[in-house]
C-alpha cells in the first residue's frame, strides 16, 4: 500500500506527468481496495437483518437463506433471515426503507412487491424506487398454472373454452393483490378475453391449502413448492408462465405455445439495501453474493429450485427494477385495476 503512495509522490516530486490511463487504473485499484476492506470494517462480527415479506418456506425465502448463510462464511458476520409477511410485501419493505443505511438492514424481495404493489396504494409509506437501493438480482423464475385434478381442465384450450362457456364460473386464487400470482392471472384473463374470479388470501399458504381442497380452481405458482403436491396426483400442471420451458418439466408446454402467443411473466428476486447506504457497501454486497451465486454448490441449488442467475450490477439491476416497474403499471392500467 505504501509503495503505491511512494509512486504517486514520486512522480509530482521528480515533476513527471502521469497518464490518464495510469490515474484510472489507480483509482480503480483504490476502489476495488475500497471495497474488499469494507468485509473487516463493516461485517465481521456484526449481525445483519435480512427481511422477508413472505412466510419461512415461500419462494423468496428459500432463495434467501442460503444466501443468507454463505454471506455469514464470507464476511464473518451473522446475516439473519427475518420474515414479515402481510401486505404483498410492504410491511418487510417499510422496516428497510427506513432503516438505519448503515448496511445492517437489508431486504430480499419478489418483482412484485417493488414494482407493482406501489400501483395499487394512493398512499405508500415508502417509495420503492426512491427509498430503496438495488444491490443485486439473485435469481429470476416463472410460475406454472396448476389446477385441482377434480377441475376438466388439462390444456390451456381447455380453460379458455369452459371459461367462455361459463364466464365467472371459474376461479385462481393468488397470495393477495398485485401478487406475481395474481398478475400472472390478471394477464392470462386479458390475453385470452375470457372471465374469471380472482380469489385473493393474505399469503401463499391458504391460497394453497384451498386449492387442494378444491375450493379455487387454479393457481398461478412456483413449481417447486408445490412439486410434492403433483408428484402425487393432488395438483395438476397445465403450462409455464415464462417464455421457455422449465427445464424441471421439459414436457410442460409454456401458455404462449398452448394459444396465448406472447403471454410472458418471469419473476426475479433481488436484495436491497436503504436510501443512502455507502455505495462502497452496496458494491462490496453485490460482489461477494455474485461470487457466492456462480459457486457450483448454489448454482446447482438454483437449478434444482427452477431458478436461474445472470450475473448484474447495482447499476443493471437498477435498470431492470425501473422497467419491471414501468411495465406492471401498464398491465395493472390496461386490466382495469386502480389504486386504492
Amino acid at each position: 500500500m505504501g509503495g503505491v503512495f511512494l509512486v504517486l509522490f514520486n512522480n509530482e516530486l521528480y515533476g513527471e506527468k502521469m497518464h490518464s490511463s495510469t490515474c484510472a487504473g489507480l483509482a480503480l485499484f483504490f476502489s476495488v481496495l475500497a471495497i474488499q476492506q469494507t468485509d473487516a470494517q463493516t461485517y465481521r462480527g456484526k449481525v445483519v437483518r435480512m427481511f422477508v415479506g413472505s412466510p419461512a418456506g415461500s419462494n423468496t425465502d428459500l432463495l434467501g437463506r442460503p444466501v443468507a448463510q454463505k454471506l455469514s462464511e464470507e464476511t464473518g458476520g451473522m446475516f439473519l433471515i427475518n420474515n414479515r409477511p402481510g401486505g404483498t410485501g410492504i410491511i418487510a419493505n417499510e422496516i428497510v426503507a427506513k432503516a438505519k443505511p448503515d448496511g445492517y438492514t437489508l431486504l430480499i424481495a419478489p418483482s412484485s412487491s417493488i414494482t407493482s404493489v406501489p400501483h395499487l396504494h394512493l398512499k405508500m409509506p415508502y417509495d420503492s424506487l426512491d427509498d430503496l437501493i438495488p444491490v443485486i438480482q439473485i435469481g429470476t423464475s416463472s410460475n406454472v398454472l396448476v389446477s385441482h385434478p377434480i377441475v376438466p381442465v388439462k390444456t390451456v384450450e381447455d380453460l379458455i373454452r369452459i371459461a367462455k362457456m361459463k364466464p365467472n364460473f371459474l376461479t385462481f386464487g393468488s397470495s393477495g393483490v398485485g401478487s406475481a400470482f395474481h398478475l400472472s392471472g390478471e394477464l392470462f384473463v386479458h390475453m385470452a378475453n375470457v372471465k374469471i374470479l380472482h380469489v385473493p388470501y393474505n399469503g401463499v399458504t391458504p391460497a394453497l391449502t384451498d386449492l387442494l381442497g378444491g375450493r379455487i380452481d387454479f393457481l398461478f405458482f412456483p413449481y417447486v413448492v408445490i412439486r410434492p403436491f403433483i408428484e402425487t396426483g393432488k395438483l395438476r400442471v397445465i403450462a409455464v408462465t415464462g417464455s421457455a420451458r422449465n427445464p424441471l418439466l421439459p414436457v410442460i408446454p409454456t401458455i404462449s405455445e398452448s394459444g396465448l402467443r406472447k403471454y410472458e411473466v418471469n419473476n426475479w428476486v433481488g436484495v436491497f439495501a436503504p436510501k443512502m447506504t455507502p455505495l462502497v457497501t452496496v458494491e462490496y454486497l453485490s460482489n461477494v453474493i455474485q461470487s457466492i451465486l456462480v459457486t457450483p454448490e448454489l448454482r446447482m441449488f438454483w437449478r434444482n429450485q427452477g431458478v436461474e442467475f445472470r450475473s448484474n450490477t447495482p447499476k443493471e439491476f437498477s435498470i431492470i427494477v425501473r422497467d419491471s416497474y414501468d411495465r406492471y403499471g401498464k398491465l395493472l392500467a390496461t386490466v382495469g385495476i386502480k389504486p386504492q
